[in-house]
């Protein structure tokens, strides 16, 4: 689902995200305990233990790096970086799957951006979502940034995205996010695509990844 709206680039030589030992290519095991105590309660009905990562992405957010793995699971692994990009600045692993995409069309992409992705709640499945992100107003525009994604070859494409981050509480205290992203791009006919990607996700400790080669 990552590499359906990107437009894709050729580049001969190029680094790909790395840290922890993720990368295109390798794979990763999930400790699954804690999985097997809240996976009813989750959107999800399974998680693999086992996932390949078939893409990686890297947001720059300044201060803050976003690296992305895209798994063979229909999941992706966040993990957040904060003063710097190695394992040490690591603040945050969350793993998502992917929910729905929706193709819109520009009066609807108006309407996501303006009056729907950033309102107090959001409700999914008949569950109720908080809005993470604060705001003075009632209403928080979505986050502006933009993610290149690399695959396993030296393909390189580019995604703007305006996201915005939910969640709920589960019994065990934990918390279900939901990560809404509105997604625009040239497609290679230099037409402008765009859709809005519902993903849902856990938060994990990096001592529940056993990452291979």
């Amino acid at each position: 689902m990552f590499g359906l709206f990107k437009k894709k680039t050729t580049t001969p030589t190029i680094d790909k995200p790395n840290i922890m030992g993720l990368c295109v290519g390798s794979s990763f095991d999930i400790d699954m305990l804690s999985f097997q105590l809240i996976l009813s309660e989750l959107t999800i009905s399974s998680v693999a233990d086992t996932q390949l990562i078939q893409a990686a992405g890297e947001v720059d957010l300044g201060s803050t790096t976003l690296f992305r793995f895209y798994t063979d699971d229909e999941a992706w692994l966040q993990v957040v970086c904060e003063g710097g990009a190695g394992e040490e600045n690591i603040v945050d692993v969350t793993l998502f799957h992917y929910y729905d995409t929706l193709h819109v069309d520009q009066h609807k992409w108006r309407r996501i951006l303006d009056t729907e992705i950033g309102t107090p709640t959001y409700t999914l499945e008949g569950n109720t979502y908080q809005r993470v992100w604060t705001s003075t107003s009632d209403y928080h525009a979505p986050v502006a940034m933009q993610e290149k994604t690399y695959d396993e070859s030296n393909d390189v494409s580019e995604t703007d995205q305006f996201v915005m981050l939910f969640e709920r509480e589960l019994t065990d205290g934990s918390f279900e996010q939901l990560y809404l992203s509105a997604e625009e791009t040239v497609n290679d006919n230099e037409q402008l695509e765009q859709c809005l990607v519902i993903s849902t996700g856990v938060k994990i400790s990096p001592t529940q990844i056993r990452v291979n080669g």
